[in-house]
């Protein structure tokens, strides 16, 4: 993944990040992904995909890619690959193509999805609190019960990546870094109190 440019001081876990009232993000439209991909080339380094491609990509999940506007104002956007089992394998192990991933890969509809790949993350301004709404989207049922995954490849993505609960694990792919939803994570004992939460076996975990 490519990462955004801007800051993020306070710390949240990710599925905490607090919903902004100024930044409306909603799921992107066909005539907005010429402009998210000229923005992500212009922030973000290193990105290869062209708009063309990016449309492939949203063709095959229209959910996949969110765009950030205030007040009619394209601050930025976020996109994911949302993959099945079989991707979600490849990713670990270091045999898929992030920048332009094999649909065989990715979720289909009636495909649960097992992970969530952070694609890119292009933002500028106020655009970054568009994040808490971002989450938001990722709480949906569909999404629920896949950890997500990214690669951050600036200073400020890795401080985005701190701030927000994601880690760095141990995988074939190269600085992949992970973020355990929070009713994945295994129970805290604490004195006088009993956290649950819901177990796991995955050895993908």
């Amino acid at each position: 993944m490519r990462m955004e440019r801007g800051s993020f001081a306070a710390r949240h876990d990710f599925d905490a990040l607090p919903l902004s009232p100024e930044v409306d993000v909603h799921c992107a439209q066909f005539g907005e992904i010429g402009a998210l991909s000229d923005m992500a080339h212009r922030l973000v380094p290193g990105v290869q995909i062209e708009a063309i491609e990016l449309a492939r990509y949203f063709a095959f999940d229209r959910q996949s890619i969110l765009t950030f506007t205030r007040n009619g104002t394209l601050l930025g956007g976020m996109a994911f690959l949302f993959l099945n089992d079989r991707g979600h394998d490849a990713l670990l192990l270091d045999e898929i193509c992030l920048t332009a991933p094999d649909t065989r890969h990715l979720a289909a509809a009636n495909e649960e999805v097992s992970a969530i790949y952070i694609w890119a993350i292009a933002a500028t301004g106020r655009g970054i609190a568009g994040l808490g709404k971002a989450a938001a989207h990722l709480r949906q049922i569909r999404f629920r019960g896949a950890d997500c995954y990214a690669q951050p490849s600036t200073v400020a993505g890795r401080e985005i990546m701190k701030a927000t609960g994601f880690e760095p694990i141990a995988s074939f792919q190269p600085d992949l870094w992970c973020y355990e939803r929070p009713w994945h994570r295994q129970p805290m004992r604490m004195p006088g109190a009993i956290i649950q939460a819901r177990s796991f076996s995955d050895a993908r975990h």
